[in-house]
């Protein structure tokens, strides 16, 4: 079975695209408005780019209307945000902040959230987030270039917080102590930590 994309409207692409792309990590983005406005919400086009220098990167999907999220226009305007990573115990609260509020609305009020100051940016980060990272922007870039339908916003982090908690007796983050939660289809998620093997990569020179 081959399906021509072209032949899709928007939103089937949309749904066939998230239902087989999975499980997608979610950022949860903090990030503050030009007029001082706390911005939430959850990001599931979000991925790693490199670690030299250390860089995440988000897409913001542009609204039904065509006109971009409150994040891409904070980050554009303050060049900073943290990206929260979500545990299951706050999947609730995340899912309150999906909800579309006018601009000069907090979703971290809207959820009962509660904040606490970042190390190296002026955005604070979610109390109760097991991990953030501290971000400023590297790049914002309108994608596709003649008719953007989001912002594709390159990140370098400058700081990572670590809730002792949910490190193992290494010192590293367990998965199981994180319990993070990820997108799938529609509106299924599912837990990181629910089934979590080890494989070792081959040696160098085996095939």
């Amino acid at each position: 079975m081959w399906i021509d994309v072209k032949s899709l409207q928007a939103l089937d692409c949309y749904r066939l695209l998230t239902s087989l792309v999975t499980p997608r990590p979610i950022a949860w983005v903090s990030s503050y408005s030009k007029t001082g406005v706390l911005n939430l919400a959850p990001f599931s086009f979000f991925q790693m780019v490199t670690d030299q220098p250390p860089t995440l990167m988000i897409s913001t999907q542009h609204k039904a209307d065509g006109s971009r999220k409150d994040t891409s226009l904070n980050i554009a305007a303050t060049g900073e945000c943290v990206i929260n990573l979500v545990p299951y115990a706050l999947i609730d609260a995340m899912n309150q902040t999906a909800a579309a509020l006018a601009a000069d609305e907090s979703e971290v009020a809207l959820a009962g959230l509660t904040t606490v100051a970042s190390a190296k940016v002026a955005v604070p980060r979610l109390e109760l987030a097991p991990a953030a990272f501290e971000c400023t922007l590297a790049q914002l870039q309108p994608y596709p270039a003649e008719q953007p339908s989001c912002e594709l916003i390159f990140l370098q982090v400058q700081s990572v917080y670590l809730n002792p908690a949910v490190l193992n007796a290494q010192g590293r983050p367990d998965p199981h102590k994180l319990d993070l939660v990820s997108r799938l289809g529609g509106s299924d998620y599912s837990r990181v930590a629910a089934d979590v093997f080890s494989l070792q990569r081959p040696a160098s020179g085996q095939r």
